[in-house]
């Protein structure tokens, strides 16, 4: 017998697009889910995959896995606080970044120009496959086909952030033509293009992280001086990056009073060298921003809809204006110091010519040097818009290391 739902779900939210037989009702459904999410290749290969700093170039920074161990952490409280069950908003956590490709947003791009003719890629609608066709768990068996991890629709749902197909004009998206089955599956009884509370929560732990630890980061590698937050014409550089770069976070000038309010918290560190003295002092900042960032988000939330418990449809996230704004020019830190450093773009051309090569190579390849995991998708592919999926199915697999013994081996 299944589990009964946790409060504020029901058994639509439980059920898996292909049924299988409950081992025990001790766990529940999301428990499990998050179990196998945990237990996946794909979340241990993010360890070498690049998050804002390059994997493996130094021990301090965050990798794509510590990233999204820390988003799942975030998530899980602040999703327990808001009456959400917490295994379903960790899940979420746990799965967003499943998808990305070798060297972050950079092989995203990459991957996607390469895939154009063929309905393009994308990191959230790649990481929608890994979770319910590449990672090795479940076999339907009417067809004999991988259905991934087989998720509970709640769970799939939390970690779709973008809920419709490839547009024209639309850089994101959430799923590709050739997971279109699946994809309705998971929508089932949801409102056309709205996020869950569950996704909104990830998607807003997500921000948190990446805007709070990047900086710590950055600060830390010394691409970033404290010392340059007292300059104004640095700030205004922040400001701008971030008005640019995440539009509809902040007119320019709630930006720049976002900034004045961050700098002037008693807790923001004032130097840093590296000691113990001023290590403690960094965390405690990321810290009080991350508790700052999340709880009004939490109590604009309950204000607005009650106490909960909030799940699913019956509420949005609340997060203020100015909290909002704090976010986006913290994360402008990592776009402005990291991102565009000196000698960046020419980093970037070389990785994006490493995909380039290796993706053609496996296509002239015939599919021989796959891994044997895919070899069968390959084979069974109908034509060669479908071989070109199974290509770059392989390579988005890849992490920052592996990427280079493969162009190494297979590029001449």
């Amino acid at each position: 017998m299944s589990p009964t739902p946790p409060a504020g779900y029901d058994q639509s939210d439980t059920a898996r697009f292909v049924d299988e037989p409950v081992k025990e009702s001790v766990r529940s459904a999301f428990a499990r889910d998050r179990a196998r999410v945990l237990h996946s290749a794909a979340l241990r290969r993010l360890a070498a995959k690049t998050q804002v700093m390059v994997a493996g170039e130094a021990d301090f920074p965050r990798t794509r896995l510590t990233h999204t161990l820390e988003v799942a952490q975030i998530a899980r409280e602040l999703g327990d606080a808001l009456g959400c069950d917490p295994d379903v908003v960790e899940v979420a956590g746990l799965a967003h970044d499943l998808g990305h490709p070798p060297y972050g947003h950079n092989g995203e791009e990459a991957l996607d120009l390469i895939a154009d003719r063929i309905g393009g890629f994308e990191g959230n609608a790649q990481s929608l496959r890994v979770l319910t066709r590449l990672e090795a768990k479940v076999v339907d068996p009417a067809t004999g086909e991988s259905v991934g991890l087989n998720l509970s629709r709640a769970s799939l749902d939390a970690s779709c952030k973008y809920p419709w197909l490839r547009k024209p004009g639309l850089r994101k998206f959430g799923a590709y033509d050739d997971d279109l089955a699946v994809f309705e599956w998971l929508r089932v009884g949801a409102p056309a293009e709205r996020t869950c509370i569950e996704e909104q929560v990830m998607n807003w732990s997500d921000d948190v992280a990446y805007s709070v630890h990047d900086f710590e980061d950055a600060v830390h590698s010394g691409i970033a001086s404290l010392a340059a937050f007292g300059s104004a014409q640095e700030r205004r550089s922040l400001v701008e990056t971030a008005a640019e770069r995440f539009p509809g976070e902040g007119e320019p000038a709630a930006l720049a009073e976002a900034l004045d309010r961050l700098v002037a918290l008693d807790y923001w560190p004032r130097s840093f060298d590296g000691t113990m003295h001023d290590l403690v002092a960094l965390k405690h900042f990321t810290s009080y921003l991350i508790g700052r960032f999340c709880s009004t988000a939490q109590v604009a939330t309950q204000v607005q809809y009650g106490p909960g418990p909030l799940t699913r449809y019956a509420a949005d996230l609340v997060v203020p204006d100015e909290v909002m704004a704090e976010v986006s020019v913290m994360k402008a830190v990592a776009v402005l110091y990291v991102m565009h450093r000196p000698g960046a773009e020419q980093e970037y051309a070389r990785q994006r010519d490493v995909i380039n090569e290796l993706v053609n190579a496996l296509v002239l390849d015939g599919g021989r040097s796959l891994e044997p995991w895919l070899q069968d998708a390959y084979a069974q592919a109908p034509d060669d818009a479908g071989r070109l999926r199974v290509v770059i199915d392989q390579v988005a697999s890849l992490t920052d290391v592996s990427i280079i013994s493969w162009h190494r081996r297979l590029v001449r």
